[in-house]
This record gives structure tokens, C-alpha cells and sequence, in this order.
């Protein structure tokens, strides 16, 4: 049965994270690790100005307890470790510029450093151990989503993954033993959020604060952990196969654990949209350098099931846009790009991308590829003279087979942070280049050089 080689494989796992050091981990983990920390530090800043996020956090302001860690809202707020863990979970997500993890579907670095950010930088834990944490809290999330998988989307993974990071890197800054983590790890299992995935494709913009609020609930696991309060050893079988019906493999618990780390694995976006898009986006900029958009009849797409899921002709919601594959493809060919702003608010109701909303057909691209081309998309425009051109892209840029440069996402990380934090560009240098003097200052000290005014 399952049940007892999960429980085995998390105490496995738990006994490798609780002994690794910094040491332990190879330079390119850690160079990918500063890279993972500092694009989604940037993620979480990109949204500071979305209305209802910054609404949120005032609520969330109003409520929080003694200043100890820092909102990375460009407001000068600070609230105690749990609230700001809270605030920076719900912004990590919110622009759709975080990173993920590409062999499976999973966000590991936003599951695991909101709560590491805020723990290390109420306890004067260094950067090192901050990058130490994330190594471990990625590894722990994707593990686990590799250990159950759906025959669909039916869950999103920010509601039923994100504890399990934020409990892994919580246990991880801490210093936790094996026993004490594994025990957070199960306790915060049994506190995932049930989201449904459908939530994002219909507008719903919930799906942004399940980050957050796993946040809250993996350090809360920890404290309770500590107090006695642990959920089952079984506790990951007995949620993600009894109750949400996954399919285990126990082996991806530990098999090639300290050799193939996780975070190797990643992957990052330039495009401020669902991923599953991006090979629609890029096809669609090749089209705009053959035809004219504007002569455009008809859209069609061969695209992979995730991306085909994806289906509202009309979305009402930012969050919505971004989850709409007829969107992601007709604003794409008016705007030529794929960045904020083509998937801002103002464009939902743009006359020219609407029209072209409503001339996408989809159809499944056979035969089917395998990874990493699994996410494959043809589009194929009718023009208004009835010829056609087309355009396909197997695998979108920025995983682990076609990785963006490190100059390609520090420009991205430099256009999102000069403006609002004009110190936090050069600090990030110094973590990207694992500067050992950055390294061995506690985090509150290097956030508080970056939100510097």
C-alpha cells in the first residue's frame, strides 16, 4: 500500500533536508537559488499596485501584530512575521511573473519564501539561511507534487501544494530536526486548500490569496508541530489519494535525493500570463513578422490539453485574461508581446482584442509530444484573403531545455524593482553573484539596505 511508503519516503526526505548544509549544496543550485529568490521577490513587488491586492493588505495592516518583517509593497508597511507572510504570499502570484517548476505543476519558490522571508528577517536568521531554506522548501514541493499526480486539472496547485512549501522552508529556517519537520510537513497537509482550478479560468480572483494564506498555515503547522499539535505520519496519502484522489509514486520522495535537485529544474516567465500560453504567445510574435494582424479572419490553435482547458471567450478579470487561452492568443496579435500590459485590465474590453477573442478555435496538437515539448502550440491565422500562415513552438523559452540568460531576467527583475525600491537592484546583484559577505548578513539587514529610501 501507498500509505506506508509516503510515510517512509517524507521521513527520508525530512532526514536529508534537516542535514543539509549550504555547503552541501552544488553552485549551480545555489546560483539558481538567488536567481529563484530574486525573481520572485520581484514577482511580489510587480503587484503592489493591483487595487484589490493593495486592499487586501491594508486589511491585512489593520490587524497585524508588532512590526517584524517587511510587506515588499513599496508602502514602508511591516507587520509581524505571519501577517507579512500573508501579504507577500498573495502579491507572489498575483501578476503571474513568479517562476515555477516545470516537470510538473507546481510554483515551488512562492509556496516556500514568503514565510521564509518573513521568518528569517524576524529572527536575524542570514541570507545564506535564507537560501539554504529555499533549497529545501523547493525540493519539498516539488517532490510531493511529483509523489501525487491528477488525471486532470481539477486542483490548482497554489491551494493544494502551497503549505507544504511554506511548512518545509519554515522547518528549514528554523533549523528543525527530521522528526519536527515532517511532522509540520504532515500537519500543514492536512490544512491544504481544496482550490478549484476552474476558479482562475472564470475570473475568480480567490486563487491569488491561496498562496497567502498557505503561508500563514505552514508556519502555523511548525509552531503547532513543536506544541504537540502533528497531523499522521500517513498524513500526505491519507489528503492527496483518500481525499483528492492522486495516484502515488512514492520513490519521487527520495530517489536521487542531494544528486538532481528540484530547483535545477525550474522555470521562469517573462510573459505576464499562465505558462501554459506561452508557446501560443511566442508562435503568435513570429506570425506578427509574416501577416498583419488586422487582416486577421480567423485564429486557430493545435495546442496541449492544459492550455486547451483554458477556455473562456470572454474574460471579465484581470486573473481571468491570464487563464484564457483565446485572450493570451488574441492579445498577443495586437500587441506583439506578452508583458503587463498586454494582459492589464484596460485591455479586457480593448474592441480590436475582443473581436479576435471570439475568431480562436482549438483543436489538440497529435501526435502528442513528450517533455519537455509537452506544452506545444501551433497557431495557424486565416487572413482575410482566405490564405493561411502558421506558426508552432514545441517548447516556450524560459525552462530547464530552453533557459532564459541571467541578463535576460535581470532585466526583467531591474524593470520591476528600480522604480518603486531604487537600492534593491544592487543588493540583488550581490545575492545573484553569492556575494559572501551579502550572504553571511542577517536578512533584516539586507531588506532593510534594499527598501531603502
Amino acid at each position: 500500500m501507498s500509505v506506508e511508503a509516503v510515510a517512509a519516503g517524507l521521513k527520508g526526505l525530512t532526514e536529508w533536508s534537516s542535514a543539509l548544509t549550504w555547503a552541501d549544496v552544488p553552485g549551480p543550485v545555489r546560483l539558481r537559488a538567488a536567481l529563484v529568490l530574486s525573481d520572485d521577490l520581484a514577482a511580489m513587488v510587480a503587484a503592489r499596485d493591483e487595487p484589490e491586492l493593495a486592499a487586501a493588505q491594508v486589511g491585512i495592516m489593520r490587524s497585524a501584530g508588532r512590526a517584524e518583517a517587511t510587506l515588499f509593497n513599496a508602502r514602508g508597511d511591516r507587520a509581524d512575521r505571519y501577517s507579512a507572510a500573508t501579504a507577500n504570499g498573495c502579491a507572489a502570484d498575483w501578476c503571474e511573473l513568479d517562476g515555477g517548476y516545470r516537470r510538473v505543476i507546481c510554483h515551488a519558490g512562492i509556496y516556500a519564501l514568503p514565510a521564509i522571508l518573513a521568518e528569517a528577517e524576524a529572527e536575524g536568521h542570514s541570507a545564506e539561511d535564507v537560501l539554504r531554506a529555499l533549497v529545501i522548501g523547493y525540493e519539498t514541493s516539488a517532490r510531493v507534487a511529483r509523489c501525487f499526480t491528477f488525471p486532470n486539472l481539477v486542483l490548482h496547485p497554489h491551494g493544494s501544494l502551497a503549505a507544504i512549501g511554506a511548512a518545509a522552508g519554515t522547518a528549514a529556517i528554523r533549523r528543525l530536526g527530521a522528526a519536527d519537520a515532517a511532522a509540520a510537513i504532515s500537519s500543514a497537509a492536512t490544512m491544504v486548500l481544496p482550490g478549484p482550478y476552474t476558479h482562475p479560468i472564470n475570473g475568480s480572483l480567490v486563487r491569488n490569496v491561496w498562496p497567502g494564506v498557505a503561508a500563514w498555515t505552514g508556519m502555523r503547522a511548525t509552531d503547532w508541530a513543536l506544541a504537540g499539535i502533528r497531523g499522521l505520519p500517513s498524513a500526505l496519502n491519507d489528503v492527496y489519494v483518500d481525499a483528492f484522489g492522486a495516484t502515488a509514486h512514492p520513490a519521487e520522495l527520495t530517489e536521487g535525493l542531494g544528486e538532481a535537485f528540484a530547483l535545477s529544474d525550474g522555470y521562469h516567465k517573462v510573459f505576464a500570463c499562465c505558462q501554459y500560453g506561452h508557446a501560443t504567445i511566442e508562435a503568435t510574435i513570429r506570425l506578427r513578422a509574416r501577416a498583419d494582424w488586422r487582416q486577421v479572419a480567423g485564429i486557430h490553435l493545435d495546442t496541449h490539453y492544459k492550455a486547451r482547458v483554458m477556455d473562456n471567450t470572454d474574460p471579465d478579470t484581470t486573473i481571468a485574461g491570464k487563464f484564457s487561452i483565446q485572450h493570451i492568443a488574441a492579445t498577443a496579435a495586437v500587441h506583439g508581446e506578452g508583458g503587463a500590459e498586454a494582459f492589464s485590465a484596460a485591455v479586457l474590453n480593448k474592441p480590436e482584442v475582443a473581436a479576435l477573442r471570439h475568431k480562436v478555435t482549438m483543436a489538440p496538437f497529435l501526435p502528442e509530444p513528450v517533455w519537455p515539448n509537452d506544452r506545444p502550440s501551433r497557431v495557424t491565422w486565416t487572413m482575410a484573403d482566405g490564405s493561411t500562415v502558421s506558426e508552432e513552438v514545441l517548447s516556450a523559452r524560459g525552462g530547464p531545455d530552453l533557459p532564459f540568460s541571467p541578463e535576460e531576467i535581470h532585466t526583467k527583475i531591474a524593470g520591476i524593482v528600480s522604480g518603486p525600491y531604487p537600492a534593491m537592484l544592487p543588493v540583488l546583484d550581490q545575492i545573484l553573484t553569492l556575494d559572501k559577505g551579502t550572504l553571511s548578513r542577517p536578512w533584516a539587514d539586507v531588506v532593510a539596505q534594499m527598501v531603502a529610501r
